[in-house]
This record gives structure tokens, sequence and C-alpha cells, in this order.
């Protein structure tokens, strides 16, 4: 092999992919049992994109509402979801959210609390109860914080510049992950039982995003469907009201909903309070889809801002209220424009912010179909439907990354052996091969920009047929522009290696969702069709996408009597108003 890139091989029972919330909480879990696990992440483990979740935890603890209880949080969440979201994941997720929270307090992570010594909850957009636990608005740092110190009294091994490029796979049973290192190219091939794949959602494929540069490419979508597990639902993305519009580099950084959730109030350039119109009840507490469609609309209309937004005012609120229940807001105006929230309103807009679908899992232990494959986090899908509720995504990895954990630790248990293929672990190496030997004129940067503008323009918060088969004749032009990449690894290290990946995964991630798109002729939650602004009862089903099967329908089973009982009838009042 002499003049080839070096190649290192580890085992380990049981890998996962990501180093954000859930990954770390399935890698303690499977390290609490007692056995070998290796995380790899392809950023620090301290800057994994659960840092920046601000809002808080939903568990119905009833501290604060004694009425509160998990059906009635599984009510409010299929509800909200616009009865897309499996029942089962619902049940799940709600039974186990207070062990969940449990387990964040056993590692040592501080949550406000009341006088007593109550852990303290908020109202949270479209909540029946207070059920929102909180550390500030640093929830997900703070959580992130909790997990990283158990995996290092743990002794956990975390490889923090680990760029994973496939899964591998023979006869439908996972044996490991090949990847590169993203400063010195070290090739790895990593002999693994059980895959744990946490490596995000897609929400960069669009141009203002809450998520930073490099991350939420699709990576996860990418490395199942290639593993030859699907995707279900890739449509339905949520936009959150408040993003940030400038400074560029910094564009869709959210305002959190906690600003809303504390009495923020939204005006349009009229000085208008807008959501009268929209949700007269709830105003600025109705769900995500709503706000976030309720500020779109006024823009389109002209009634935005010079620079395409609207405000969001909350100078108002004492200033103490300000300082103390929403620091990460005031700081974060101080710094990137140097605004006091305190007197000034802040200039927002609606930004991609979460995939609420994902990789196909089943309920009952996120296995994708693929043997030994589990998906978990926003890379999976199942809970959320057409609208997630604040608080519940970062509930979600607790209480799946215990599940998983033990899921993946069964399943290492049940092998009789390791089966491994050396044509799998030898087309990921050529696929590496090939990148680093492209030499073509086309930029990788600039194609990635390029299916940006293309998602942001055609399958933003509106959509429809003209525009979504538009992005698709786009797209395929994008595609075959693809063929044409140089890749040229520097100094820096091999981030132009990882572009090409994110490339992929993002023409890949853009592909299932304007299909998806397109084939759900309807409007619903974060879904809306211009041309088909009613609900059908007929498209109550979820999308599921394979490159080989294209779009398929998949029925949902019911949901149990106790839990339907306690659901209000989903209006769509206030949707697409004309």
């Amino acid at each position: 092999m002499s003049g080839s890139p070096r190649e290192r091989q580890l085992s380990t029972t049981v890998l996962v992919i990501g180093t954000g919330g859930a990954g770390l909480r399935a890698a303690i879990e499977v390290a609490e049992q007692g056995v070998d696990v290796l995380a790899v992440g392809k950023r620090p483990r301290h800057d994994a994109h659960t840092a920046l979740a601000a809002g808080g935890i939903n568990a119905a603890l009833g501290t604060m509402d004694a009425g509160d209880s998990w059906q009635q949080h599984a009510a409010d969440t299929i509800k909200e979801s616009y009865f897309l979201a499996h029942p089962r994941t619902v049940e799940i997720v709600t039974r186990g959210a207070e062990r969940g929270i449990r387990d964040l307090e056993r590692y040592g992570m501080e949550f406000a609390r009341e006088a007593d010594g109550r852990i303290s909850q908020r109202f949270f957009g479209a909540h029946t109860f207070r059920r929102t636990a909180f550390a500030g608005d640093y929830t997900g740092l703070e959580i992130q914080r909790a997990l990283v110190r158990r995996t290092e009294q743990l002794g956990i091994p975390i490889l923090d510049s680990m760029y994973v490029t496939r899964i591998l796979v023979r006869d439908n049973i996972v044996f490991g992950a090949y990847g590169f290192d993203l400063r010195d190219g070290t090739r790895y091939v990593i002999h693994a039982d059980a895959v744990i794949l946490a490596a995000g959602g897609h929400t960069r494929i669009w141009r203002r995003t809450s998520s930073r540069r490099d991350e939420n490419t699709g990576d996860a979508f990418r490395l199942a469907v290639e593993a030859g597990a699907r995707l279900r639902d890739p449509e339905l993305v949520q936009f959150h009201p408040s993003g940030i519009i400038e400074p560029e580099s910094a564009a869709g950084t959210l305002i959190s909903e906690a600003a809303r959730g504390e009495g923020g109030i939204l005006r349009n350039a009229l000085g208008e309070r807008f959501m009268q119109k929209y949700d007269p009840e709830r105003m600025e507490l109705s769900t995500r889809d709503r706000v976030a469609l309720a500020a779109y609309t006024e823009i389109k209309e002209g009634r935005g801002t010079e620079k395409g937004g609207v405000w969001l005012d909350v100078s108002h609120l004492p200033r103490e209220t300000i300082t103390t229940r929403l620091p990460r807001v005031y700081q974060t105006m101080l710094e990137v424009q140097m605004l006091d929230i305190t007197a000034d309103p802040i200039e927002v807009a609606p930004t991609a912010h979460y995939s609420m679908g994902g990789v196909w899992v089943r309920p009952e232990d996120h296995g994708t179909g693929v043997d030994g494959l589990y998906a978990i986090g926003e890379a999976s899908s199942g809970l959320h439907g057409a609208n997630r509720l604040g608080g519940n995504s970062l509930i979600e990895l607790l209480v799946f990354g215990r599940i998983v954990g033990r899921a993946a630790v069964a399943h290492s248990a049940g092998l009789d052996a390791q089966r491994r293929s050396a044509d799998a672990v030898a087309q990921a190496r050529a696929e590496i091969d090939d990148l680093l030997a492209a030499d073509g004129p086309e930029n990788v940067r600039a194609l990635q920009r390029a299916i940006r503008d293309t998602m942001t323009e055609h399958a933003g918060v509106v959509r429809d047929e003209t525009g979504l088969k538009t992005g698709l004749a786009e797209l395929e032009r994008i595609e075959a522009r693809m063929s044409d990449v140089g890749v040229h690894p520097d100094i820096a290290g091999f981030q132009d290696l990882a572009h090409a990946f994110d490339l992929k995964a993002s023409a890949l991630s853009a592909r299932a969702t304007l299909e998806a798109a397109l084939e759900r002729r309807e409007t619903r939650g974060c879904h809306n069709r211009s041309d088909y602004p009613e609900l059908d009862p007929a498209l109550r089903v979820n999308l599921v996408w394979s490159p080989a099967t294209g779009v398929v329908r998949e029925e949902i089973p019911p949901v149990p009597d106790e839990i339907a009982g306690l659901i209000r009838e989903v209006s769509t009042e206030g949707k697409l108003v004309e």
C-alpha cells in the first residue's frame, strides 16, 4: 500500500455516529451496561448542535400544574403533529419523559427551580399545561455539558474530528463504518456489531437556517439510505418563526421561543400586532407553523421590514425579566448586532429549524430495517409529524438514547458472528479515492449554495406544484454538475473532501424533500401548499421515500382511546389566510 493513505482499523461493540445529545445519551447507556462503545463526530462534542437548543425540555412532571399527565402530553403532541405522529412513538416518549429528566439530574444537570425546590416549568406554544423544564435559555447547552461530563466519568472514547462516509453492510446486516480524519485524512475502518446514527437533520439545505455552517447537511439521511434504509416525511420541515436576518454570517440564528413565552410581541412594518389576524386567541403563543406562516404572509404581502422581516419586541418587559429569563437572547443580540433588546425590537424572519421527518424507524427500538442499524434524535422520525412542539426534541433524545443503547447491546449479544465484506470496505475506500482524484471545474461550495437557493425558492414555508417541479428540474442540473467537481485537500486539512460528501448528502435530502412535498397535495402543519390549501383526510399517512421506490404511502395506526379522548379538534383556521 505504499504511497496510499494511512488506514487504521478499530473495533468496538457499538459505534455511535454523532456526538450531540442523542448520540452521547445512547453511548452512556451502552457504557452503563458494561459494553464497549465508541462515539465519533465531525465537530467538537462541546459544540454539538444540541448546545444551541434554548427553550427547554418537556415532561409531564406536574410540578406546576398537578392536572398534567403523560396522556395529556401525548394528546398535545399528536394533535400538533396534525395526526402524522406515530402514536406508539409518542406514548414511549411521553411515558418515558420523567425518567429522562431524572437521568439528567443524576448526571448533575442544574434545572431552574421554584423556591421550595421543585423543578420550575413554563408554558411553551400549544402545550395544555406548564411542562417545559429549563435552565435559563441555555437548556440545550446545559444538557450537552451534563452528558459530556457523564461520558468522561465513564471513560467513553470519543473521536471528535471523524467524518463517516459510509455505513458498512453485508446482506442487510451492519458490520461497521468507514470514514476519515478531518485534520490529516487518515482513513478508518471501524468494525462494530451495531451502529447508532445520531447525525442530525437536513435544515442546512435552506439558505436561512438555525444550523451552523457544515452541520445538518443531511449526512444521516444519506448514510442511512445508502445502507439500505428509507426516509419518512422528509418534506415536513419546521420553520422557526424567529431567526435573525443579519449579519449574513449569523443569519437564521434563533431568537428562542422563550422570548414569546415571556410576553414578546410581533409587529409588522406598519406597527400592527399581526397575530391578531391569524390566531386571535393564542396570539404570539400560537404554534410554530402558524406564527411562521403569519410572518411569511406579512412579509410576502409587503408589510415586512426593508430587509424582509418582522419585528419581535420584548422591550416593554421589565429589564430584570429579560436579563434573568432571556440571558442568551440578550447576550447574542448585543454581540452580533450591538442591539439592546431591553430598548429596541429584534428584526426576525422564518428560518429552517428542524427536520421533523427523517430516517424511517420502528417505534419500539428505532431499528431502521437494516439489522443492527438504529437512528435517533433529529436523524429519526415518528414523533413530530407535521409540527413539532417546542421542547419535545430534547426529551426525545433522552428517552430513545436510553432505549436504543439497550437495543444495540441486545442486537450484539444475539449475533453468532460478525460477518464482514471486503467488497463493502473496498467500495467505501474507492468512493474517497475517486473524490480525491476529482479535478473538475465545478466548485463544491458553489453547488451547495445552488441547492440552498433552489430549496429556499421552491420548497420554503409555502410551496406549490409548479415551484416544486421547477425545483426538481434545477436539482437535476445541479446533480449533473456534481460529477465534475474538483476536491483539493490543503494544508488546513480535509475539509474540502468533507464538503464534497456534505454536497452528496444535501442533494439526496433535497431530492427526497421535493419529491415528498410534491406528493403531499394538501396543507398540513408546517407543509403549506398554496394550490391545495385544505387538509386532505386521505393524506393522513406518512410518506416513505427511497431512491428505488420513490414515495410510498404508509398507514398510521389509530390513536389509543385514553389519548384520543384528550385531543381537541385541530382547526386550520388562520392557516393560509389569503
